[in-house]
């Protein structure tokens, strides 16, 4: 796939596009796990940490249905499943990512989570070459990097849900990021993993989420005001518009907590009334409906 190889540095790091095979990710929710596999996938050594033994059990429980239901639609061979999850390594413990040379961070959308995790991983990852990264939709890849005294190393690495079938990743450097790093990244992307990587300043929501997520925030207002139910605003703009699914959907499948907290991130570095996230995505936030992760947000799912 295409990526920005034109650009600037990107031709410097191309012939070390493989130098990267000791990847570890922080969390092995719905997008850790997926980032897990694509690198299980791309033959990387590759060790996935969780906040605790069960929670890596999960993670791994994770990984390998969705090898499985890949195997199943005839997407991957039976064998090529097998070695990528015996390729991955599930742990309760930080410091088992002490010899990785990147780290993605896959957490919760919460800033100052993410910044208690750059600031150990900072003093656990030993190699002084190696790259933190950061899978956050909105959180300013500056204020992880000064979390670490490798500001100049750290970027964000954005990856799209799911993860093992969407092409796109946002390269996000912050000012301190070095081109070195940031064309190793994208090379890496591209090369290695095999993904489509754009460029995007580091601003809150970067390109793709800076777009959309007015988009569903607008449709949510509909919902809330009555102006239409859910099901017909997702038929409307499924089938009048021709997308491959319908806003209110689309934010179930994200998480409602996910786009709660990106829209929390724009409206807090914007102040643009389009990005305030509304009072029903709130509630429902607070009760728990979070979309398809919980079984019901704006529709209902059978969580089998």
């Amino acid at each position: 796939m295409s990526g920005r190889s034109g650009d600037s540095g990107a031709s410097a790091v191309s012939a070390v596009s493989g130098d990267i095979r000791r990847v570890g990710i922080v969390g092995g929710g719905q997008m850790g796990a997926g980032i897990a596999e694509v690198c299980a996938r791309a033959g990387l050594d590759t060790v996935v940490c969780e906040a605790d033994a069960t929670a890596a059990r999960a993670a791994r429980d994770r990984v390998a249905v969705s090898l499985d239901r890949a195997v199943r639609r005839g997407r991957l061979d039976r064998a090529a499943a097998e070695d990528a999850l015996a390729r991955l390594l599930f742990t309760g413990d930080l410091d088992d990512l002490a010899d990785r040379q990147l780290v993605v961070e896959a957490v919760v959308e919460n800033a100052d989570a993410k910044t208690g995790i750059f600031a150990a991983l900072d003093k656990i990852v030993a190699d002084p070459e190696a790259i933190l990264a950061s899978n956050t939709s909105a959180v300013p890849i500056m204020r992880l990097g000064m979390a670490t005294h490798r500001a100049d190393r750290v970027v964000g690495v954005h990856f799209f849900n799911p993860v093992p079938v969407l092409p796109l990743v946002e390269i996000v450097p912050s000012l301190h990021t070095t081109p070195e790093t940031t064309a190793r990244v994208e090379s890496f992307v591209r090369d290695t993993l095999g993904k489509t990587a754009i460029r995007s300043q580091d601003r809150s929501g970067f390109v793709v989420n800076a777009l959309l997520v007015p988009y569903l925030l607008a449709a949510v207002r509909m919902a809330e005001s009555g102006f239409a139910t859910a099901s017909d605003i997702d038929a409307a703009m499924v089938l009048g518009c021709a997308h491959p699914m319908g806003p209110l959907k689309l934010a179930d499948l994200i998480g409602l907590d996910t786009v709660a907290a990106i829209a929390e991130s724009l409206y807090e570095e914007f102040k643009e009334p389009l990005y305030a996230p509304p009072p029903l995505l709130r509630r429902m936030v607070q009760a728990g409906l979070l979309g398809r992760k919980s079984g019901r947000g704006f529709h209902t799912y059978d969580q089998d």
